[in-house]
């Protein structure tokens, strides 16, 4: 019988010995990919890039409104920034749903998550420059 002092040793050791590690991936060419996988893992770094844009746009926006509302000069004047808070959650739904409706497409397929991935860019590119737009104008 094994006292339990030594089960955390032994428990270790079939962790170290459990296989070898992966291999590293190369990077695909995202400008000219060449398997299903390819063009989902591009897809999928697209969107990760408008994700960012639109995040730092988002902060920058937000501060504008909310620079709005301490300039207010009666209260009904104020809200701006409640109101974009909302709107962005709203908006956010909207794209994942819309998104998910374009991947149904090829349910079930390999090319589900790029058109996803892909939909949701562009959507994700579109508000950005809405989201500058309102940031401009307050």
């Amino acid at each position: 019988m094994l006292k339990l002092a030594m089960m955390p040793l032994l428990c270790g050791c079939v962790l170290l010995v459990d296989g070898p590690a992966p291999a590293q991936e190369p990077k695909p060419d995202c400008k000219a990919p060449q398997t299903q996988t390819d063009m989902t893992i591009c897809a999928g770094e697209d969107l990760a890039v408008a994700d960012r844009e639109l995040n730092a746009q988002y902060q920058a926006t937000r501060k504008a409104v909310k620079a709005r509302d301490i300039g207010a000069v009666t209260a009904d004047m104020k809200g701006a920034e409640e109101l974009l808070v909302k709107a962005q959650r709203a908006w956010i739904a909207y794209r994942d749903a819309e998104c998910a409706s374009w991947g149904y497409q090829a349910r079930g397929g390999s090319m589900e998550p790029m058109l996803i991935s892909t939909c949701s860019a562009n959507l994700t590119r579109a508000r950005t420059k809405e989201l500058k737009s309102l940031a401009e104008t307050m």
